[in-house]
């Protein structure tokens, strides 16, 4: 039976003083019960095939110009905005990326659910509140009595992603709409929820549409996967034959750019070239052709149709056909230069560090609480090295790599800089000192001002550290941005006309325009789609080799973690439980937390699905952690000494490991 099926539908978007085709033709079928991944680069019409299902594109400059949208046999498209109401929520739901946006943050989780249910299903208040109290349980919330009326800030990202499944879920909907539901967590959550999706499609038996730029997660939970670029279909085909012999260049792109077991740590990724059209500058012919290897005079011309190959479909004219110029790159990497050696005196060095941020206001003659964000770290890194951080969100990491930089004050514990204390340094000589340390953030739009030109973002800090005339740093401008790959006329646009990828190499020159000996990449590519992440990644290789860079690489996704870092340390709860080389703790990890973040690392084979082993409950509060080791309350080989007693981090083995674990092997 289908559930969902799609012909012929292309979506324009209102532009300036024109309408821009944002989806061009496209077709689609989802069955009953199966589960379809829509993947793609941002930009590609993901998220606009998602919203004109729902006809909610009418709401965002868009509408529907041609084609058919047809739910069980009824033609959504033809639907008035009252009858689609009626159907959203009720027989769709719907998971938004960010699940802070899927809740109104001034009413409970609780408030929000019953809503729907009341509406829907028309039950009465006591009724509503029951079956949204086993929601939550159902979706694995821990106290759910307690969360059901407590507001959508007092929740994990976790939790607030597993209440927005909730709601979804709330009237049994036959189609679940599910828009990049794990790209903002972390590996162990995102574990979580793909296992919570599965268990609830084979209870329910509803359809699944679930659109990512994880490819990761798509071969862990797809039937099929249909890529998508610049508003058409290229493939759509079964997972594991996807997976095993894509039929589009583009498709054996996106797989390529995968940072998997088979990418040898620290080579050059075989990254796709330039990025996405716009919509008002489409190419003619097959849209994919200016980054085509396999690109022909007919490729540019006449766009090829979407025709059947077996059980899939390719939008190609070389259909399944390799570039041997491609094929040769990608079975021998170009190698890098050898990387410099590592001192052995650290550029930095942190001794038991530890941060701590008191909350609230305390009772006459109490004590005032306080989160530790960091405690009693101590750590080296060498020069020429990069030092791979992971662990969960609220581990302490960022806080960590602030504390390096002297950004935060530490409440005890030292920092230093090649050998200077940074707690002594202050005014001119901290400002000076500054010049030898840079940070690249998260996210690459929000560490810009957006009110500032690119060019004037990169040059503020030569202005403030450098002499110079005007016309000197506008060619240091220039150089720099030819230096991370862009073109030096981006110099006088402003940072919302970038795309992510764009941003972010415009963040990589600030950092390095004065030449730092230190950089810390906090989630540095962690937002970023897959071939956009593999052209950063290799970047920052390059960089880091030329100019002889130490860095601090901090990410939830271990697998660019260790295709980066010389060495790698683990993080949980403020406190570092295990670090080493990179290739060691990847192979045979020592702490029972390090195991379960690799076991939670999606396999890139469909065939080896329903491997994921996530871990079971809630990272634990940094305002009152438990006693002995912290990870002992999720631990499945914890004793009664982990409970009672918090081990040191101590050396263990001969491959320089250092492990925090009474049990460790």
């Amino acid at each position: 039976m289908t559930r969902l099926e799609i012909a012929g539908l292309s979506v324009a978007l209102q532009g300036r003083g024109a309408r821009l085709e944002a989806l061009d033709a496209i077709d689609l079928t989802i069955g009953a019960g199966e589960t379809v991944c829509l993947v793609g680069e941002s930009g590609s019409g993901k998220t606009v095939t998602a919203l004109s299902v729902l006809r909610l594109i009418d709401y965002a400059g868009g509408a529907i110009t041609s084609g058919e949208i047809r739910f069980d046999g009824r033609d959504l498209a033809l639907r008035t905005q009252e009858e689609m109401s009626a159907l959203r929520g009720r027989r769709i739901g719907v998971v938004l990326q960010d699940p802070m946006t899927a809740f109104d943050p001034l009413f409970t989780i609780g408030s929000q659910i019953t809503e729907a249910i009341r509406r829907h299903r028309r039950v009465g208040a006591a009724e509503a509140r029951r079956d949204a109290i086993a929601l939550l349980r159902r979706t694995r919330i821990a106290d759910p009595d307690l969360r059901i009326d407590q507001f959508p800030h007092q929740l994990s990202g976790g939790m607030r992603q597993r209440a927005s499944i909730a709601m979804a879920l709330a009237c049994g909907p036959d189609l679940l709409i599910a828009d990049e539901p794990t790209t903002a967590l972390d590996v162990t959550i995102q574990a979580q929820i793909l296992r919570l999706l599965r268990e609830m499609q084979s209870e329910t038996g509803m359809s699944v549409l679930l659109i990512t730029h994880d490819l990761g997660v798509a071969a862990e939970i797809a039937d099929r996967i249909v890529v998508m670029y610049a508003g058409r279909i290229v493939e759509d085909a079964p997972a594991v034959e996807l997976f095993a012999r894509p039929g589009h260049p583009y498709s054996r792109g996106l797989l390529r750019s995968i940072i998997g077991e088979a990418a040898p740590s620290r080579a050059p990724l075989p990254a796709i070239p330039g990025g996405i059209p716009g919509l008002a500058a489409l190419p003619t012919g097959c849209r994919f052709h200016p980054r085509c290897p396999m690109s022909s005079w007919r490729c540019s011309v006449e766009t090829p149709p979407l025709v059947e190959t077996g059980a899939a479909r390719v939008a190609c004219w070389h259909p399944h056909e390799e570039s041997p110029r491609l094929a040769a790159s990608v079975a021998e990497p170009a190698p890098r230069k050898a990387a410099l050696p590592a001192s052995a005196a650290p550029l930095i060095e942190a001794v038991a560090l530890g941060r701590h941020y008191p909350i609230g206001s305390a009772r006459p003659g109490a004590r005032r609480a306080s989160l530790r964000a960091v405690e009693d770290v101590s750590l080296a890194i060498a020069r020429g090295e990069t030092f791979g951080l992971v662990g969960e969100s609220g581990s302490g990491k960022s806080t960590l790599g602030r504390l390096l930089l002297r950004l935060e004050r530490p409440n005890a514990g030292r920092v230093a800089f090649d050998g200077v204390d940074l707690a002594r340094l202050g005014g001119r000589s901290l400002r000076q000192m500054r010049r030898d340390m840079q940070m690249i953030f998260q996210n690459p739009h929000g560490s810009v001002d957006p009110r500032w030109t690119v060019g004037e973002i990169i040059a503020e800090p030569l202005a403030t550290h450098e002499r110079g005339s005007e016309a000197e740093r506008r060619d240091k401008v220039a150089a720099l941005l030819a230096e991370v790959g862009l073109d030096p006329s981006l110099a006088s646009s402003h940072p919302h006309r970038l795309s992510g990828g764009q941003c972010q190499r415009v963040a990589i020159a600030r950092a390095i325009a004065l030449r730092p000996r230190f950089i810390v990449a906090d989630e540095a590519v962690s937002a970023l789609d897959v071939s956009v992440r593999a052209q950063i990644v290799n970047l920052l290789q390059e960089l880091k080799e030329r100019l002889g860079l130490t860095m601090l690489f901090i990410g939830h996704g271990l697998d660019v973690v260790h295709h980066l870092s010389d060495r790698i340390g683990v993080m949980y709860l403020g406190r570092l439980v295990e670090s080493g080389p990179a290739d060691a703790l990847f192979r045979h990890p020592a702490h029972p937390y390090t195991k379960a973040l690799l076991a939670a690392i999606p396999k890139l084979d469909p065939r080896l699905r329903g491997g994921l082993a996530p871990i079971e409950g809630e990272l634990p509060s940094s305002v009152s952690p438990p006693s002995g080791c912290a990870f002992h309350a999720r631990c499945p080989a914890a004793t009664a000494r982990c409970r009672e007693e918090t081990p040191a981090l101590v050396p263990m083995g001969e491959d320089s490991r250092s492990v925090a674990c009474h049990v460790a092997a």
